[in-house]
């Protein structure tokens, strides 16, 4: 421990500012670790520091027994916090270390009462603390005991204010959550959902660093969903990160973290790269890029004997333990926000053009196309459920070959990934990147036979908003396609007779108990279920409804 320090007993505080709208960082899940906006915090929560100038203006009279001062005690006091701190941060530091009963903030004075239940609690999180030195927004904070063996406060603060009651509120059921899904461990298993801009090992360093020393951390993609093992040095620091970061945004509303314990108490890292690090050795050799992460984990004894079945989906206990993945959205590349400063490889890899770098390519080539049936309407239709079609030009000369503009090149990833090979009308399309930055429109005057289209302002655009909720339903071709947006006056057998008109064979039809304004379909093939998303996608059911189809993840 640093330069002991002796509070004053008698001392009364002057100042307690408890501003609620701090608290938004502990009462909602939705918080951004990488603010959009704003200058760069070093700290576990990424607020903007709000202005405490007037503090003292709410100064407030709190009362503290008197004991033996420098003795083991309940309540911790916490020096040289920054001016900015919440309750919540204060109250995180406790709660790997027992049950947090009371909180106090003096904001004016850089100092923070913690109450713990009781005192072997207190005893550990000290120990612990004088070996390994706290850090609150990037800034040392000095912990240790207090003169005093209770926290008292009159009935206007502490855990009667409402910033300090919800803290505490919040502590107790991050604790109780913790305690349904197991027991502590220095491994995190990190799950990111609804990850519509990309997440890096580097990007999750930063974030998790945060919190303490991060050893090892091992990416993975599982059920298309990036995931993550991350290994700190010790059960506390685990702990903390796993209380502090469970349920943040990376970014806006978008890429939440999904936190629990790992059954691996150690990760055994094999390579160094962009998808799996071991920060103790650094001279380990990269591998090869191309093999899953999983081959990089090296089997830790009793809980992982065969990375070869983890990474295959065979019985271990590793995918034993964790089941089925929540499904999640494929990355795409946007503009990494403050809060984090990647490296020129991730700045890249997220979309942000670096000196000397080619845009983007947002053209595909569709080659292999059905000349008979094939439109720009329908390329738009079919390709719009993977991004926002911005043009599309079937080629004079080559009319089985065109050209589809996305609005973004993650779009163009998505597309290539879920439509390249598929059966379409009779054929098996190709879709690939095109050499093409732009499908050019045709000149005023010249012929083109309708064959290319600008769809830069069509209503139909399924992803304009960002973080679209769409983004989290995005799957591949299948059999059952999902409706939504059926009028209340639209019956099954209407619905099941239209796609049948369109050419489908219905196999099974079922409206989704809660919401009979969704619907699930059924019908013979993917192909089948493709040239019916592309003919029944805004078809009007009414005078003031028209249809949404999109594939389904789900069977009836």
């Amino acid at each position: 421990m640093k330069r002991p320090f002796s509070e004053n007993p008698h001392a009364t505080p002057s100042s307690l500012a408890t501003p609620d709208e701090e608290m938004h960082q502990i009462q909602r899940g939705s918080d951004e670790l990488l603010a959009q906006t704003g200058a760069v915090s070093n700290g576990s929560v990424m607020s903007p520091a709000p202005n405490h100038a007037d503090n003292n203006n709410d100064a407030k009279k709190v009362k503290l027994d008197t004991k033996n001062p420098g003795a083991p005690s309940r309540v911790i006091h916490i020096r040289n916090i920054p001016n900015e701190v919440t309750e919540a941060e204060i109250v995180h530091l406790g709660i790997p270390f027992g049950k947090v009963t009371n909180v106090l903030v003096l904001k004016g004075k850089n100092q923070a009462f913690l109450e713990m239940s009781d005192e072997v609690s207190a005893t550990t999180m000290v120990n612990y603390f004088t070996n390994c030195t706290a850090q609150l927004r990037g800034r040392a904070v000095y912990v240790q005991f207090s003169n005093h063996k209770e926290l008292k406060t009159d009935q206007t603060h502490s855990n009667a204010n409402p910033s300090a009651q919800a803290a505490l509120q919040a502590a107790q059921a991050l604790v109780n959550q913790t305690d349904t899904q197991g027991g502590p461990n220095t491994v995190l298993r990190v799950i990111v959902e609804h990850m519509i801009y990309p997440v890096t090992l580097d990007v999750l360093y930063q974030i998790f660093s945060r919190v303490g020393k991060v050893l090892k951390i091992v990416t993975f993609t599982k059920n298309n969903t990036f995931q993550a093992l991350i290994q700190y040095p010790d059960v506390v620091t685990a702990q903390a990160a796993k209380m502090t970061l469970d349920g943040q945004n990376i970014y806006n509303a978008c890429c939440t973290l999904r936190i629990e314990y790992s059954k691996l108490s150690n990760l055994n890292v094999k390579y160094n790269n962009d998808k799996s690090r071991d920060y103790t050795n650094p001279n380990l050799p990269t591998g090869d890029p191309a093999l899953d992460s999983a081959l990089a984990i090296g089997g830790a004894p009793g809980v992982l004997a065969s990375p070869f079945a983890a990474m295959h989906g065979l019985s271990s206990p590793l995918t034993a333990a964790y089941g089925a993945s929540p499904a999640g959205g494929m990355p795409f590349t946007g503009m990494p926000l403050a809060g984090v400063t990647p490296t020129a490889a991730a700045l890249g890899a997220a979309g942000i053009r670096l000196p000397g770098q080619p845009s983007p390519n947002c053209v595909l080539l569709v080659s292999n196309l059905n000349e008979e049936m094939v439109t720009p309407d329908a390329l738009f239709t079919l390709f719009g459920v993977y991004g926002d079609v911005q043009r599309v030009k079937i080629l004079f000369n080559k009319k089985d070959n065109a050209l589809v503009q996305m609005s973004e090149p993650h779009q163009t990833q998505l597309a290539i990934s879920h439509l390249d090979k598929m059966k379409t009308w009779g054929k098996q399309i190709r879709v690939t990147l095109s050499k093409h930055q732009t499908v050019q429109l045709p000149k005023e005057g010249q012929p083109d036979a309708g064959l290319t289209k600008d769809y830069s302002n069509s209503p139909l655009h399924r992803f304009k908003k960002p973080g679209s909720k769409n983004y989290q339903n995005i799957y591949p071709p299948s059999a059952t396609l999902h409706l939504s947006n059926i009028p209340p006056t639209v019956d099954e057998e209407q619905i099941k007779d239209a796609f049948a008109h369109a050419g489908a064979s219905v196999k099974a039809f079922k409206f989704f108990p809660k919401d009979r304004k969704m619907a699930l379909i059924q019908l013979g093939s993917v192909e089948e279920a493709i040239a019916a998303l592309i003919k029944m996608h805004n078809f009007q059911l009414s005078d003031s409804s028209h249809l949404r189809v999109s594939f389904s993840k789900s069977t009836i």
